[in-house]
């Protein structure tokens, strides 16, 4: 039998050929305001030709101001379409994988620098620009306060995050992912630490949840229904006074009664103040309680690296699928490893296929492949 990570999976009409997805991760290299470039052909081109059952693309603004750096994607423009367009062609049609992207704000951690950089935020002389929140008030030192959003403001970012998504939808992406984690706009709205508005969007869960179930809902409006919609969500604060998990699970079932595909479950992000333990499937306990009390898919990640414990994150039902970032830069051939490793299959390129070890065990003379199995 193929062990559980190997398994297909159905999300509306499309299907992944096995659980182990890529994990948006932002690269910090779209350096002409906001649009791919050469980097992008080849980190995503390279990774699509993995055999994974999904890749997204990085957290992708719907805004200029909803970039974290000057360096982030962004898909608030034409020039941006046009850009993104050309890496989405190469993944289409020489990769082996599905593709999706994570539209997001970066709401008050916009303007900063580049992570290798330090990442403080932007000075005089850097072209900063003013960030915008729900409420004026930040949880890190040394970060000016942002603009907070008033109705008219809301109204735009609103219908950014749909004009994007038609942008997404014209390009080809399979899937959608909204970014609601990590203390970006979406979060902010979220946590008691950040919104303290007064109004109908601040207060009590239900008004604090308000605005980002109306950008959701939105977005599943325009995104084609036979397409999978799904969102990453901070499950704690990890912090005193802040969003919790009970909170993320009553959040969840609104999500899925509106039509959400899958809960992508991360944690903390917003404050310097959160007291996380770091650890191999840290946040495994998370997605497992929301996809099991919801009754939702969830995504897993969190220093998930080797093959054992990703099929053992599935096998034991704590999530359906499980992400990997950094173990995926370190390993850009991880599904081919773990396959290898659990008796699974994940794809080859024809370009690759004779690497496979099961046609060349010459090379191999320790190891029993049987007869060799076809390319899949």
């Amino acid at each position: 039998m193929s062990p559980p990570l190997f398994e297909p999976l159905a999300l509306r009409d499309l299907t992944l050929p096995n659980r182990i997805v890529v994990a948006p991760m932002c690269q910090y290299s779209a350096n002409d305001d906001g649009s791919a470039n050469d980097w992008h052909l080849v980190h995503y081109g390279s990774l699509s030709l993995g055999g994974f059952g999904h890749m997204m693309f990085e957290a992708t603004a719907v805004e200029a101001r909803g970039r974290i750096t000057h360096a982030c994607l962004g898909l608030y423009s034409d020039a941006n379409e046009r850009a993104l367009e050309r890496v989405v062609r190469f993944c289409k049609a020489s990769g082996n994988t599905s593709i999706s992207l994570q539209l997001a704000h970066a709401g008050a951690k916009a303007s900063h620098r580049i992570k290798w950089d330090g990442g403080q935020p932007l000075g005089a002389g850097e072209r900063p620009w003013a960030a915008i929140a729900p409420s004026a008030v930040v949880t890190a030192a040394d970060t000016p306060n942002p603009e907070a959003l008033d109705r008219a403001g809301m109204r735009t970012v609103f219908e950014q995050f749909e004009t994007t998504t038609r942008r997404a939808d014209r390009l080809g992406f399979d899937m959608l992912e909204l970014h609601g984690a990590h203390g970006y706009l979406l979060h902010e709205f979220l946590s008691p630490l950040t919104n303290l508005r007064d109004d109908e969007y601040g207060g009590s869960r239900e008004n604090r949840m308000r605005f980002s179930l109306e950008v959701f809902a939105a977005v599943r409006a325009v995104w084609p229904a036979d397409k999978p919609l799904g969102i990453r969500i901070s499950a704690s604060d990890h912090a005193d006074g802040g969003w919790t998990l009970e909170d993320s699970t009553v959040y969840a079932h609104e999500l899925k009664a509106l039509g959400c595909d899958f809960i992508d479950v991360s944690s903390g992000g917003l404050t310097p103040a959160q007291k996380i333990t770091l650890g191999p499937g840290y946040q495994v306990p998370l997605s497992s309680h929301i996809r099991n009390k919801v009754g939702i898919p969830t995504m897993a990640v969190g220093m998930i690296v080797t093959p054992e414990l990703a099929n053992q994150v599935v096998a034991e039902g704590h999530a359906d699928m499980v992400e990997l970032a950094r173990g995926i830069l370190l390993d850009p051939r991880w599904a081919w490893h773990a396959a290898e490793a659990l008796g699974g299959k994940a794809a080859y390129p024809n370009q690759h296929a004779r690497c496979r070890p099961d046609l060349w065990p010459e090379a191999f003379p320790e190891r029993d492949f049987g007869d060799p199995a076809p390319n899949v």
